[in-house]
Formats: C-alpha cells, sequence, structure tokens
C-alpha cells in the first residue's frame, strides 16, 4: 500500500484539492509540503501531535517537509474554531516558544541538508510594508468570500476584529513566500484550517500562474464529539515538565472504549495489518488495545525507556500493587502555611485536576469515590491539614486506579 492509500485507510484525510495530482506528488515523494505552527504555548500539546506524526510518514516516504513556525502570524491570533480574540504576546515571548518548538519537534522529524527544514514567518511577515501589501496581495482577495469562510462566520456573532480579519491573508502570504523562496508546492493542516488554505492555493495560482494543493486532516475527536487531548486542567503537553510521561501514558490508558482503533489508526505507527487484526479481539482485550495505544504514544513522545516506566507504574496502579513513593504518581506541591491552617478537600481535587469543579468534587465525595491515605472521605467539608500526612505526603486516591500525592512545600 502507498502512502497516500495508507493516509486514507488510517482516516487522516479530510479535505483535499485535486485529489489525483496530490496522491501522486505524495506517492512519488515529490511533496514539498509545509505545516504550521502558532506558537502560542512553550509547549507543543496533543493537538500538535497529528500533524507532527502526519509529518513523519511523510518524510519517511520521501516527501519534504517544511516546518513553519508563526513567529508573525503568532503576533495576530487566527479566529479559526474561537470564540474569543487570542491574547497578545509579547515578542520575547513568541521568540521562547518557538524555541520550545523546535526542540520538541526534532523528536519526530528528522533535520537536515535535504530533509526537514524549519522557518519562522517572522523572517517576512515583519519587514512588510502595509500600503505594499494592500497593492500585492490585498487585491487577489474577495471580501465578499473571505465573509463566508467558516473561521470568520463563527465569530461575526461574538465580534471578529479587523486584527484577526488580516489572518487569511497572512496565512495565504506565508504559503505563497514559501512556494516562491523554497519550492513549496503543499500545505497540510488541521480540518478547521480549510478556507485559509485554499486563500493559499488561490494566490499563488494568481500571482505565479503555477499549482499548489492543501490537504486537511481529520480532527481527533473522543466519541461524544469532543476534541481529544483535553484534561480537566488544559491541554496533555508534550513538555514531561508539564504533562509527565506517567501522566501523558495515563491519559492514553484511559480513553473511551470506543475511541481506541480510532486512535490506534490515526496516532500510531503500528502496521494496519496489526490493527485489522486487534478488530478481531474479543471485548475482554479492550485493555491491552489501550495499553498498547499508550505504550506507542508515549515512546513516540517520550522514548521507549519513559513508556517502559509508565507501563510498570500503571500496571502496579491498576492492580492495587501501587508504591505510594513512586516518582510515577503525579503530586501537587501544597504550602506548609496553608496546611498547617487546613484546607478544604474540594479545593485540593480541584488544585490537583482530580475534578473539574467544586460541584463535580462533591458528587465524587458524595458516590464513595474518593480516599484519603486508604480512608472513605463521606464528608464534602472535610479540612486536609499537616495531621494528615504520613510519610511526607497525603495520597488520595480517585475512584479505584486515579493515585495523586499532595506534598507540603
Amino acid at each position: 500500500m502507498q502512502i497516500y492509500e495508507e493516509l486514507v485507510a488510517r482516516g487522516l484525510i479530510a479535505q483535499v484539492t485535486d485529489e489525483e495530482e496530490i496522491r501522486e506528488l505524495i506517492n512519488s515523494g515529490g511533496a514539498r509540503f509545509y505545516i504550521g505552527y502558532d506558537p502560542t504555548a512553550d509547549s507543543l500539546h496533543v493537538g500538535h501531535f497529528m500533524t507532527l506524526c502526519l509529518m513523519k510518514r511523510l518524510q519517511m516516504a520521501g516527501n519534504k517537509p517544511v516546518v513553519l513556525l508563526g513567529g508573525g502570524t503568532g503576533m495576530i491570533g487566527d479566529p479559526s474554531g474561537k470564540t474569543d480574540m487570542r491574547q497578545m504576546m509579547t515578542v520575547e515571548t513568541i521568540q521562547h516558544n518557538c524555541e520550545c518548538f523546535k526542540k520538541q519537534m526534532e523528536r519526530f522529524i528528522e533535520f537536515g541538508e535535504d530533509k526537514a527544514i524549519i522557518v519562522n514567518n517572522a523572517d517576512w511577515l515583519l519587514d512588510l510594508k502595509y500600503v505594499d501589501m494592500l497593492r500585492e496581495v490585498g487585491a487577489c482577495f474577495s471580501v465578499n468570500n473571505m465573509l463566508r469562510a467558516e473561521c470568520y462566520k463563527q465569530r461575526m456573532e461574538r465580534g471578529l476584529t479587523f486584527f484577526e480579519f488580516n489572518y487569511m491573508i497572512m496565512q495565504a502570504y506565508d504559503f505563497w513566500h514559501l512556494h516562491e523562496h523554497y519550492g513549496v508546492n503543499m500545505q497540510f493542516g488541521g480540518d478547521d484550517q480549510w478556507s485559509n488554505m485554499l486563500a493559499g492555493t488561490e494566490l499563488i495560482r494568481k500571482k505565479s500562474g503555477d499549482d499548489a494543493y492543501a490537504m486537511t486532516i481529520t480532527l481527533l475527536l473522543n466519541s461524544e464529539g469532543k476534541k481529544m487531548g483535553k484534561t480537566v486542567s488544559g491541554a496533555v503537553w508534550l513538555d514531561p515538565e508539564k504533562t509527565s510521561p506517567y501522566e501523558f501514558y495515563q491519559y492514553w490508558r484511559n480513553v473511551d472504549d470506543a475511541d481506541v482503533m480510532k486512535c490506534l489508526r490515526m496516532l500510531t505507527f503500528v502496521s494496519l495489518e496489526e490493527i485489522d487484526g486487534m478488530e478481531k479481539w474479543p471485548d475482554e482485550r479492550i485493555n491491552e488495545k489501550k495499553e498498547i495505544l499508550a505504550f506507542e504514544l508515549t515512546s513516540l513522545v517520550h522514548g521507549q525507556d519513559e513508556a517502559v516506566k509508565a507501563r510498570d507504574a500503571s500496571r502496579a496502579l491498576f492492580t492495587g500493587e501501587v508504591d505510594a513513593n513512586s516518582e510515577n504518581i503525579p503530586s501537587t506541591a501544597v504550602s506548609r502555611s496553608e496546611l498547617e491552617e487546613g484546607v478544604d478537600i474540594q479545593s485540593l481535587l480541584l488544585r490537583s485536576s482530580l475534578a473539574s469543579s467544586r460541584s463535580d468534587a462533591r458528587r465524587l465525595i458524595e458516590q464513595g469515590g474518593l480516599t484519603v491515605n486508604g480512608q472513605k472521605v463521606t464528608d464534602a467539608s472535610r479540612i486536609i491539614s499537616l495531621d494528615d500526612m504520613e510519610g511526607g505526603y497525603i495520597l488520595i486516591r480517585k475512584g479505584k486506579k486515579v493515585y495523586h500525592k499532595i506534598v507540603a512545600e
């Protein structure tokens, strides 16, 4: 099976322009493609994971990736899929985030001469003169067409700033610049980027008379139709300082049963033949599938050694053979002065991401799903203090398998 057909079989492709041309380019290794990443944080997260894996698959098939860091577009903010304007960042913050992205991407993509390259659109966007930009690029865009784009329609009722309105033009300019200076002929991205990507292909065809192509990948949703990679405390990060290898493993170990096979196909490099075989496994082997998923993805992001540690710790927790001193158990530090005065259990559950709200915390306790140091908690107003410390920590268990330590600092 060739690479394009494999992407289809894995359920990765959402929309394409000129499918026959794209299939031929990709299968022959002739695609010089780019994917853009706006540095909105100092770490990549699971939302970026699919595109990183896509780049890796395509590079392995002989195609050339160009990673575009949005040092310029990151100063504007893309309204796609958002209800509020992105908070503006300083130039220093954006540059720091770009450096963090580069380090993490090296785990997935092979950079070097005649391999993948990294470019930053701040190098050309920040030098543009406004009137020249309007004359050279603005004339190629129809405001009527732009307003019909889904990314803008979503924001019209809440308020779309002129500042954000320019994002589509900036992204289109990126594609044209990369085409002219780096020979890029294809753009990949998430399905929510379709309108912006089409704008880029049209700009190249109008300005250069050359063909350019775009392909979006399917957004990974869970069985309830929500984006994967979110926890009660926010994103699942690829930086081990933000989401430990153990927490990363546990996230995938605990995905909904209905999502396991989809995630195996879309995110892992397990062969399609093996995955097809897993489809025939009886329902009783669902935990085995989840272990494979969690191990494969943790190995990709954090390396095999960390994946083995996370798997072993997870198995111990699952069977109840927990070592509370294990460094793999997530922990939350609370100041010694706070614990001397006492902290209510609901606040601790919120701070340790074991509950998403106080009502969620109360419900967990009322349903008998919480223990502290092995004792079931029945009082939702219970106060936790230094007196509860045993061996330098307080061990909280949610349900049967989720453990968390409270440590004093």
